[in-house]
């Protein structure tokens, strides 16, 4: 379908020009002459930098192998042909360097979806929303978060088809502010308990669609034994989920009438919930929920599932091409895997980065790590336990960071070689997670002096390292071959020519693509890609995995980490780490008039405020075990009692005591992740005093 409505900028956006054109942007390739951390740096020329890089990464091959070179790349880059597109290639064509796996945002998301419905295409096209009468935004925040440009225009004409809104989450977002009906807050990672109780309710009253379930799913039988008590002796009433969520037995009793007989729903669930210690439980109990509700494959609906839109061009590869890792020759195939403990023999867990420096093989790790070259990301403000991540660091012998600003990160760099825009380059991007188009990006602007992208910086480098055939084409080279070889791209962008012209190309269809509607209508014709061909509440892959802590139905744990833990006497509130509006995680964080739009402030209830004589606006000190940060307080309605939130991206910046004063939430994270691979920062305990 042609897109209804205009592709309007979020603040980000608009606020790109002041970054972009910043005085802060470094335009010198830097080389360090403090203590790391420090941020004393000295300038030095480009041929010096790239021979010292490369210097680097032969010493550390030659003395240690390959496997002690870590390479840290992640989305901070836009883009096939850069960020870490080039510098995979680059390492694979020197022998390989550690990986990392386990994607921050959706890790549990993209566990519970395979599991479930065999892929990730589970999502109808956004235009679809207009059709739903009742919507459920369970941990989803798209008006902030935005979720695919114009996400938010759909829901309003959602909205004025006459959609009823609910939005369920521990604080009331600017989505749940601006559209929802009735606010449902919830205790973080206790989400599992509520959706159990809602089936509890659907299957005693038999309001589940028993006739789609028996057709299209397996495994009904084993859910029900657990819901309804059979198997453990405890019934899943509301009332027992009640006294976990903290959410009144009637209103979950009421939510789950509503879904269940309301037709169609879109049960739309974010990624906050599956942040958590078993957050795969969270995603998988959604997907359930839509099941027994029969709201899969169908117009108006939302699965519960990872919401990719199928036949939708950005799941496809668009990248430069990088070959294979050297150091996971022989491995079986790991992406798709949920076998966990078969990446983490070859890769290593973004939650586990300081871990694996600090431990090495002897801890288990694939190796021991003596370089970390980090493209396109910002680990130690983004990763988990900012402190331990410093001792990591400092152990290192050696750390070359590709970068824009200085960043947390780039402070404990040995060489930082500064990076251009991505305005300033060519390259062919793909919209993030939802959107039915291509976009050949041209050069808009001209780089800043001694800046270089990072295909070019690769390009130099594999010269200084002798690897002779790492590129016979420039970017733009590069992104014409893509275009006309990868099969996606080739079967619908027909004249590159004409796509470089305009910039874009639409994937268009003439009615909203419903996933999933092929196996719903015949699932015996069209099978589900599970091993029973249909959707599986019984997941057959995770059984084999014979895990106890990863169920093949779901199930509810309290959280060791949460309000009834004995952590829980000394740190008694729950820290939640949301999006903020102005950061695509740090980026943008050092941006002024985002800054000034949305200062970095801690959401703190009324109720917690008054008990601790804090005013709004005034200095707190959150803390516990793992670090302290002193930010202004958000005295405010909008959060549940018990749980306080703080934005992730803000950027790192302590004192001379190490208390960190820019309110950077992963100075109090858990560096662990859930049996599923998630990250699990939303299952932290903080303790808030006056500062």
């Amino acid at each position: 379908m042609e897109p209804d409505g205009e592709l309007r900028a979020c603040v980000r956006g608009y606020a790109m020009r002041q970054r972009i054109y910043s005085s802060d942007w470094l335009t010198r390739p830097l080389k360090r002459i403090g203590r790391r951390g420090e941020g004393k740096f000295a300038e030095i020329t480009w041929d010096e930098a790239l021979d010292t890089a490369a210097h680097e990464l032969k010493r550390v091959k030659e003395s240690w192998g390959n496997g002690a070179i870590l390479h840290v790349a992640l989305g901070g880059g836009v883009g096939g042909i850069h960020c870490f597109a080039a510098t995979q290639r680059l390492f694979n064509q020197f022998g390989g360097a550690v990986r990392m796996w386990g994607g921050p945002s959706a890790e549990a998301y993209v566990f519970a979806s395979r599991a479930t419905y065999g892929t990730l295409e589970t999502g109808n096209a956004r235009e679809d929303l207009e059709n739903a009468r009742l919507v459920i935004l369970w941990g989803s925040n798209p008006v902030e978060t935005i979720f695919g440009t114009n996400t938010s225009y759909q829901l309003i004409k959602a909205r004025e088809a006459g959609a009823r809104f609910i939005c369920v989450d521990p604080r009331l977002t600017d989505s749940g502010a601006v559209f929802a009906d009735q606010w449902v807050p919830i205790r973080p990672g206790t989400d599992v308990a509520m959706m159990l109780a809602m089936a509890f309710v659907m299957i005693r009253d038999d309001l589940h669609d028993a006739r789609f379930v028996e057709r299209c799913a397996v495994g009904f039988d084993q859910f029900e034994s657990y819901v309804m008590g059979v198997e453990d002796g405890v019934p899943k009433t509301p009332e027992w989920a009640a006294a976990r969520t903290g959410v009144a037995a009637p209103v979950i009793e009421k939510l789950a009438r509503e879904y269940a007989v309301t037709k169609p729903a879109a049960l739309i669930t974010g990624f906050a919930p599956g942040r958590t210690e078993r957050g795969e439980q969270f995603h998988r109990a959604a997907a359930i929920l839509a099941t027994l509700t029969g709201n899969v494959g169908r117009s108006g609906t939302a699965t519960g599932g990872f919401d990719r839109v199928a036949g939708m061009p950005m799941h496809q590869p668009a990248y430069l091409p990088w070959g294979k890792n050297p150091l996971e020759a022989g491995a079986s195939r790991m992406e798709g895997s949920l076998d966990i403990g078969r990446r983490n023999r070859h890769r290593v867990h973004w939650a586990k980065l300081w871990d694996c420096i600090l431990e090495g093989a002897s801890g288990g790790y694939p190796s021991d790590i003596k370089l970390a070259y980090v493209v396109g990301a910002n680990p130690l403000n983004q990763v988990q336990n900012v402190n331990k991540g410093i001792e990591a660091l400092r152990k290192l012998e050696s750390i070359i960071v590709h970068e824009q600003f200085m960043t947390p990160t780039a402070k404990f760099a040995d060489l930082v070689l500064p990076v251009n825009s991505h305005w300033a380059r060519d390259d062919i991007l793909r919209p993030w997670y939802v959107g039915s188009y291509y976009i050949c990006a041209n050069k808009a602007i001209e780089s800043l002096p001694e800046t270089k992208s990072d295909f070019d910086i690769a390009v130099e480098l594999a010269s200084r390292l002798g690897i002779q055939d790492f590129s016979d084409k420039d970017a733009e080279g590069w992104r014409r071959h893509i275009v006309e070889t990868e099969p996606d791209m080739r079967d619908h962008v027909r004249d590159y020519g004409e796509f470089r012209k305009e910039g874009l190309h639409r994937v268009r269809t003439e009615q909203p693509t419903i996933s999933l509607k092929q196996q719903v209508d015949d699932p015996e014709k069209n099978p589900f890609r599970t091993p029973s061909g249909k959707i599986e509440i019984y997941a057959l892959r995770i059984a084999e995995l014979d895990d106890p802590k990863v169920p093949a139905i779901p199930k509810y744990a309290d959280p060791e980490e949460g309000p009834t833990s004995a952590l829980a006497r000394n740190y008694p509130l729950q820290l939640i780490t949301h999006h903020s509006r102005t950061r695509a995680h740090s980026v943008f964080g050092n941006v002024s008039w985002l800054k000034d739009l949305e200062p970095q402030a801690l959401w703190l209830s009324a109720e917690d405020a008054r008990a601790r004589g804090v005013a709004d606006g005034k200095t707190v000190s959150v803390f516990n075990d793992r670090g302290r940060i002193v930010v202004p307080a958000k005295v405010t309605e909008r959060i549940l009692p018990g749980v306080v939130a703080l934005g992730e991206g803000a950027w790192y910046a302590p004192d001379d005591d190490g208390v960190d004063k820019g309110g950077c939430p992963n100075v109090l994270t858990n560096d662990q992740y859930s049996p599923g691979g998630a990250f699990v920062s939303n299952s932290c305990l903080v303790q808030v005093e006056k500062a």
